[in-house]
């Protein structure tokens, strides 16, 4: 392994282990309402990138995308996308349901394989289609013994599925189409805010540690995403999909053991169907791999 290469997996394990620790970042703000946590994230990720870039001085060149329609309509469209996996994670985090959001990040993966096979027509041989199955038999238990669709993770898989999808299809770097969606998104954001304000909904009436965290919302969601374009660059893709998987596995142990969700044996058996599913995709996609003659 090369030094790049080193450099790469050590990026892409910091991005990875960041996003599985969000929850205990994001606990502490439960007293405030997701809507305004997600409008300081937009905020504060705005002017963390924009800073970044001003000091590259590649605000200019990054603009400049959004010239193009075409480009412009997806990083938008990309950005509401960005909001609701953001809010929905906040809320999910402040209501106790954190093993039910990794659930979300645990099938996502398979999700984009679905989006793959439909949208970008690629193509799975049988064992990755029987991963898929086990995965969606996983989800399938999950609802028929809650008595409900898990709709909090298949939202959030959902949602980062497309947004990926849509980021995929955008001739956009990570650092600069973060920029300009949270850029398009901050009007909004502000606005959520002032109007949270004129409503005595205490927008901006928070303690010194609250407002502390709320301003760090910003290199917290910037940070992780630049490691990770910066791995995606130097590792390949199949090692940056197993690294991936960092992030459910320590969400599901930041609910179960940190936070004390309760986790029934029934619940547990569905997680497994689901892991199961991922090991078989993961073993098959590394094997293809190592040896392209299977493909």
């Amino acid at each position: 392994m090369t030094r790049a290469q080193r450099a790469g997996v050590g990026a892409a394990a910091i991005a990875f282990t960041w996003w599985g620790l969000l929850p205990l970042f994001l606990r502490p703000l439960g007293g405030v309402p997701a809507l305004q946590i997600t409008a300081w994230r937009y905020l504060m990720s705005c002017v963390c990138t924009l800073a970044v870039l001003g000091w590259r001085r590649e605000i200019a060149a990054t603009l400049q995308a959004l010239r193009v329609p075409a480009v412009a309509w997806r990083l938008l469209a990309s950005a509401v996308l960005l909001g609701v996996n953001w809010g929905l994670y906040v809320w999910a985090v402040g209501h106790g349901q954190v093993v039910n959001a990794s659930l979300g990040y645990f099938i996502n993966p398979l999700v984009n394989v679905l989006l793959g096979v439909a949208v970008l027509h690629e193509r799975l041989g049988p064992r990755q289609w029987f991963a898929v199955a086990l995965a969606a038999l996983g989800v399938l238990c999950l609802g028929l013994s809650s008595g409900q669709v898990p709709w909090i993770a298949l939202l959030l898989a959902g949602s980062f599925s497309c947004y990926g999808l849509l980021r995929k299809t955008v001739a956009v770097g990570a650092l600069p189409g973060l920029a300009i969606e949270t850029l398009l998104g901050a009007p909004a954001a502000l606005a959520l805010l002032v109007v949270a304000e004129a409503r005595a909904a205490n927008a901006f009436h928070h303690s010194a540690g609250i407002w502390t965290l709320l301003l760090l919302t910003g290199p917290v969601s910037a940070v992780p995403l630049a490691l990770f374009a910066f791995s995606a660059r130097r590792i390949e893709y199949s090692t940056v999909g197993m690294l991936q998987y960092c992030t459910p596995t320590l969400q599901f142990l930041c609910g179960v053991l940190v936070f004390r969700e309760p986790l029934s044996t029934t619940k547990l058996a569905c997680f497994t169907l689901i892991w199961a599913g991922l090991v078989v995709y993961a073993s098959s996609h590394w094997r293809i791999r190592r040896e392209p003659h299977l493909a």
